[in-house]
């Protein structure tokens, strides 16, 4: 009996334990409110599994003249034209089952037009709050910014 028992726990753990990983990986995905308020951030799942973002909002979309808000601060002369408006900041997440974090991305500032390498977690038992750390060599130095949790795509 004792035998039967294990087996069927083993089995229910084996489709259990993918779904609540899955679970936690996706609990990153929606609308990010930056933490200046000035953008909104989609994060999505890629089809490889991994996680990346977009803009989909900016409190100021064009410039002062009316023309578009462009990736002028981009070292890359053809970049420079693209609008900041869509412009993919988060790049190729994974998730870290033991420590809980989205790990070994990057993310592209495009107020400097420097990109950092990132990692990204939750504190334990809040889910509207995003840490987002952005890091050149060591993840001790770097900048640590918070993200809030958003329903909706904004208006």
């Amino acid at each position: 009996m004792k035998i039967k028992v294990f087996f069927i726990s083993l089995l229910l753990s084996l489709f259990i334990t993918p779904n609540v990983i899955a679970q936690d990986a996706d609990k990153v995905l929606g609308y990010w409110l930056t933490q200046d308020g000035d953008s909104q951030v989609k994060i999505f799942k890629a089809k490889n599994g991994k996680y990346y973002g977009d803009i989909k909002w900016l409190e100021n979309p064009n410039e002062e003249d009316g023309t578009t808000k462009l990736d002028k601060h981009n070292d890359d002369p053809e970049l420079k034209k693209r609008p900041v408006l869509g412009l993919q900041l988060l790049k190729s997440f994974k998730y870290d089952e033991d420590d809980k974090e989205w790990v070994d991305g990057t993310i592209y500032d495009p107020k400097n037009g420097k990109t950092y390498k990132c990692f990204m977690w939750f504190e334990e038992g809040d889910d509207i709050t995003l840490h987002v750390k952005g890091f050149i060599g060591f993840s001790l130095l770097g900048r640590e910014v918070e993200w809030k949790r958003e329903e909706n795509l904004r208006e």
